[in-house]
């Protein structure tokens, strides 16, 4: 099988983990620059080149698509699938998981459990925003941040109007949520493959710090789920179309809530902390889901095959 791993540094972790977990298998595997893959579009035609050469044959593609990509990178990855590719993340999929206002909407109109979040658009309306939210402390994220950035905890009423005017100066989309206390600046990032979760890891905030991101100074270690926990963290990923997601959650005194979804989750943290192999869980996902495909594409092709007379 010919599967390709979008990625802008095929030194990450996380994509030489998935290199290595697809050679094992016996795949052939190309690590592809997006932002070096050209596109031809025409009725009915679709070509890719890559370095001046044609892109062509490939079975499978792994988005690993960063946020500042993300408009070509998901154009990118649309073709592919335009081409026939399978893919565990669709490129609607990704959209739809990076925009955390549209995600938040999708997993609220599924019955999920989430923060209170409000949104607004207008300069004048802050006191009225915050109304909407109760009081602070107040979490005030950047739409399209990653990894803890653009998130602040804002203590208080003054707080919260200062960081809320300040992100308007700036034309910037954000979300306004509330501060989860019982939490105690630890969440839990479930790893979904297909219909399982196939690692589960907690984080917790370092000393002064309320985000628990790894890359903020976070510690990393493995958890067991409940099974409210692991419910929850499957429907998320499937109501995001998400066949490889990292689902992150709070425990709260209302049950498991989702923070985010996230389409290219990183695999190191998630690998040490658990001692799973979860790139292995990923190629074999995948491989799984192509084959069937693979057999129905050749059914399709018999069936269009012109009739001989003999």
């Amino acid at each position: 099988m010919k599967i390709a791993i979008l990625s802008r540094n095929a030194k990450l972790y996380s994509t030489q983990r998935l290199v290595e977990a697809a050679r094992v298998r016996g795949h052939t595997v190309r690590v592809l620059d997006p932002l070096r893959c050209y596109m031809q579009i025409a009725p009915g035609q679709f070509l890719l080149r890559y370095k001046g050469k044609p892109l062509s044959g490939i079975d499978a593609v792994i988005p690993r698509i960063g946020a500042s990509v993300t408009f070509y990178g998901t154009a990118v990855l649309r073709q592919f699938e335009l081409m026939g590719a399978y893919t565990p993340n669709g490129s609607d999929a990704v959209l739809r998981a990076r925009d955390k206002l549209r995600c938040h909407q999708i997993l609220a109109g599924e019955g999920l459990g989430l923060p209170v979040t409000v949104f607004g658009d207008n300069p004048d309306d802050t006191g009225d925003l915050l109304g909407m939210l109760g009081k602070p402390p107040h979490v005030i994220k950047l739409n399209e941040g990653t990894q803890g950035t653009g998130v602040i905890l804002a203590e208080n009423a003054g707080a919260s109007r200062s960081v809320i005017e300040a992100f308007r100066g700036l034309y910037a989309n954000f979300l306004v949520q509330e501060f989860i206390a019982e939490a105690k600046g630890a969440d839990l990032r479930c790893f979904v493959v297909g219909d399982q979760v196939v690692a589960a890891m907690r984080r917790q905030a370092g000393e002064g710090e309320f985000r628990s991101n790894l890359h903020r100074g976070g510690k990393a270690t493995p958890v067991k789920l409940s099974a409210a926990e692991i419910d929850t963290a499957l429907r998320a990923a499937r109501a995001m179309g998400l066949g490889v997601a990292g689902v992150d959650l709070l425990r709260s005194k209302r049950g498991p809530l989702v923070l985010e979804v996230n389409s290219s989750p990183g695999l190191e943290g998630i690998e040490g902390a658990s001692g799973v192999d979860v790139a292995g869980a990923i190629i074999d996902f995948v491989t799984s889901a192509v084959r069937p495909r693979g057999r129905s594409r050749a059914k399709t092709a018999a069936r269009k095959r012109p009739l001989t007379k003999g």
